[in-house]
């Protein structure tokens, strides 16, 4: 057998030998978004019948529906928009509620492949990321949209009748619910900049002064045009920047790697 046949032969077996654990690989990221897609549809079918997609809108126009006069409701100018936009709150909403699952199976494939001090540092920022996220949504939705949509209402001229259109009033919760969630992830930022050593815990705390501006810029490009949810968006980053770094220097401490022990020198 030739030098060159063996060659050949030699490049075969390394690409068999490679193959199936690449193929496993595959095998296993399709079974977990299968996982993730049947997580998803079963919270969406269960949604569908208990409230309903009409309920759901119903429950986040609320906080709207509550400053209008008595008797005014949302209004659809699309043909279609009754039918379509609870549909798409239903599926959103599911997708929310069965984030936890996903976010399981994504870290279910992707933890083997840590280390040991590695998934101290991705672990506890996806759970604490994840919370805040969902925490920005609810005082988004508890705090803010009440208080922002009785100013507009007493704002606005008593000859004006409020009739929002359905479609317009989604996509501007969607927004502001997006904002608030960004917004309260100030700290997962904090922690990372600081984690990967980008920048120190003095920087940081010197950068307190420009983060108030910062922050205070962002609410007023964000935010619809009024104080009430320009102040509370500025004034909730604010106090989640000093939690980041507290949260920061305790982070460090706690997910560093482990020092390599270091061989002795033999006499020569």
């Amino acid at each position: 057998m030739s030098d060159k046949t063996n060659k050949a032969k030699e490049k075969v077996d390394e690409l068999a030998g490679t193959e199936q654990p690449f193929v496993q690989h595959l095998v296993e990221l399709r079974d977990r978004l299968i996982k993730i897609a049947l997580a998803i549809g079963v919270v969406g079918i269960a949604l569908a019948f208990f409230p309903g997609p009409a309920a759901l809108y119903d429950i986040l126009a609320a906080p709207l529906i509550a400053t209008l006069p008595k008797g005014s409701t949302l209004i659809a100018t699309s043909v279609i928009s009754p039918f379509f936009i609870p549909l798409k709150i239903l599926m959103m909403t599911a997708f929310l509620v069965a984030l936890p699952v996903v976010l399981w199976q994504i870290w279910s494939f992707v933890a083997p492949g840590l280390y040991s001090h590695e998934k101290k540092l991705i672990l506890p920022l996806v759970l604490s990321s994840t919370i805040l996220f969902f925490i920005g949504i609810l005082f988004c939705y508890y705090f803010v949209f009440g208080q922002v949509f009785k100013f507009i209402q007493n704002f606005a001229p008593k000859s004006i009748s409020a009739t929002p259109d359905i479609e317009a009033y989604l996509d501007f919760v969607l927004n502001m619910f997006l904002a608030f969630g960004l917004a309260f992830e100030v700290p997962i930022v904090v922690i990372v900049l600081a984690r990967m050593k980008i920048v120190s815990i003095q920087q940081l705390k010197d950068f307190r002064g420009y983060f108030v501006v910062l922050a205070f810029v962002i609410a007023a490009i964000v935010t619809p045009p009024d104080v009430v949810s320009q102040l509370a968006l500025a004034i909730p980053m604010c106090g989640l920047y000093e939690l980041g770094i507290w949260a920061a220097q305790l982070f460090i401490k706690h997910t560093q790697a482990p020092e390599e022990p270091k061989e002795p020198i033999e006499p020569i």
